[in-house]
This record gives structure tokens, sequence and C-alpha cells, in this order.
């Protein structure tokens, strides 16, 4: 992903979520941290929506080996921040999910980064191919 603010036209798929008080630092803005956990959230639900991610029992789980976030604007509590999601990379073993959080209805991107998922065994924790099911799902989001 490039550094340049993205717009939501760039994007296919959206999930939407409140930011919460918590969220935020003495700054008065939501935290940098919690921008991750925004991206890592929206993936997680996707998979889980999608039927191919049981986070108590699937047998192939994504790991995250590499994040990245560039930020343009803070979000605040009350905000709604809807989250752009696509698949930049689809591998063998790994995805490369490019995001962006939009602040409201604000068309340019507040925040925007990619993460890398290794699947992997849930047993062993060795990289596996993507089973055919949960690669299914992730080319819907395939850029």
């Amino acid at each position: 992903m490039s550094h340049a603010r993205p717009t939501r036209s760039q994007f296919s798929h959206f999930t939407s979520m409140p930011s919460r008080w918590g969220d935020h630092d003495s700054y008065g803005h939501v935290n940098n941290v919690v921008y991750h956990s925004y991206y890592e959230s929206a993936v997680s639900l996707f998979l889980v929506e999608q039927g191919t991610l049981d986070i108590a029992s699937s047998p192939v789980i994504g790991l995250i080996v590499e994040n990245c976030c560039t930020y343009f604007s803070s979000i605040s509590f009350p905000d709604r921040i809807t989250i752009g999601m696509r698949i930049a990379k689809l591998g063998n073993s790994s995805a490369r999910y490019e995001l962006a959080l939009f602040r409201n209805d604000e068309e340019e991107a507040s925040a925007a980064g990619y993460i890398v998922y290794v699947y992997v065994d849930r047993a062993s924790n060795q990289s596996t191919a993507i089973p055919e099911h949960v690669r299914a799902a992730l080319m819907k989001l395939v850029d």
C-alpha cells in the first residue's frame, strides 16, 4: 500500500464499528496501537462471517507476522469507524490484507495500513497451505 491517502472507492468490502471511550489516550484521540486492533477485528469478523474461522477449533489459523499503519487524521470518541478491506496478495500460505479506517462519513481515510497473515496448523504451529474453503472466501477480497 502506498502512503497516498486512500478513498472509499478503492475498497469493495467494509465493516463498521464505533470508537470506544477507552480507546483514547491523554491527547484526546484514539491511541495509535488501537488502530491495529481495529484492523485485526475487521479481518477476524470477516473470516467468522464467511464461516472460515472458528476461533476455538479451526485446525488452520492465520497469525499476524507483519503490520503497518500510516496516520492521516485523528479519530476520537464517539466517531463511527468504517474499515475498508482488500487483499493485495494471496499466496500459498499467506495473505496481505490492506485496510483503511474512515471516520464517520469522510471519503478519505484517517489511517491506512496492512496486515500479513501466515496460515499455520494450530496443533504444530507450522506454516501450511491456506485451506480451499478459506481461499475461496479470501478471493472475494482480492484486489
